[in-house]
């Protein structure tokens, strides 16, 4: 549950995209087309699912504070934080050129349409964000690191996506000039991201389901007089029909 959760909470609520703004210099200059995007989306995906996993082990057996206890009780005391930009960037570089020799073997025409932003993977700020996030956070396990680095990859593919196809169709709508290019695009994204922090409210709410109040009856006993005094009355309504 605790995967699922972290899994669509790195989607739609915290989406790089829309709730942090972060990587959108690929977000914007390759969404013209969708096929573009969509390859561009797939390597931020792989990214993204291999690199916040590595940088998971790297924070938690190098870099913490007391992560080299592993090599011996005189290195406890060490602290390699400082070294976390440098050690994230640098798995980070390494997996975007290990994706970048594939794509390059494998589809010629996504590599050359993709131009200078697939080796700019490496200094996406989206990319960066999620190990950064991944140790701001604290996260606990390897597999819950793994979850959210797909999770973020596949938040930054749906967004890249999304636009991608909304501006391959605005290319036929009447686009005010100076809205036209960059200026739309702008204001499609405020409101998608709008409409993204309705997911917001998702996965809160009470753990457990309120249990029906009871309805308890409360037994009147009447004395004699107060009988009496119905009867009476009663009897009055007859007479008086």
């Amino acid at each position: 549950m605790e995967h699922i959760e972290l899994f669509f909470k790195s989607i739609f609520i915290d989406n790089m995209v829309f709730a942090t703004f972060l990587g959108m210099c690929s977000y914007l200059a390759v969404s013209k087309k969708v096929s573009t995007a969509v390859g561009l989306g797939a390597a931020v995906i792989f990214v993204l699912a291999i690199t916040v996993p590595l940088n998971w082990l790297l924070d938690q057996y190098l870099l913490q504070p007391g992560a080299l206890k592993w090599l011996g009780a005189e290195y406890a005391d060490y602290d390699l934080s400082f070294l976390s930009f440098i050690m994230f960037i640098a798995t980070i570089a390494t997996m975007v050129q290990l994706v970048e020799i594939v794509v390059e073997k494998f589809s010629p025409s996504l590599y050359n349409s993709l131009g200078i932003f697939l080796p700019l993977i490496a200094v996406n700020c989206a990319i960066l964000g999620g190990s950064l996030f991944m140790q701001s956070r604290e996260i606990p396990t390897l597999g819950l690191a793994t979850t959210y680095g797909v999770g973020s990859g596949i938040g930054w593919f749906l967004a890249i996506l999304a636009i991608a196809a909304i501006r391959e169709k605005i290319r036929y709508s009447n686009v005010p000039p100076a809205l036209r290019g960059l200026g739309i695009t702008f204001i499609i994204t405020g409101l998608m991201a709008i409409g993204f922090m309705s997911f917001g409210g998702m996965l809160t709410g009470g753990d457990e389901e309120e249990a029906p109040k009871e309805v308890k009856t409360v037994k009147v006993e009447k004395s004699k007089e107060d009988l009496e005094k119905d009867k009476v009355v009663a009897n009055n309504i007859k007479v008086n029909e």
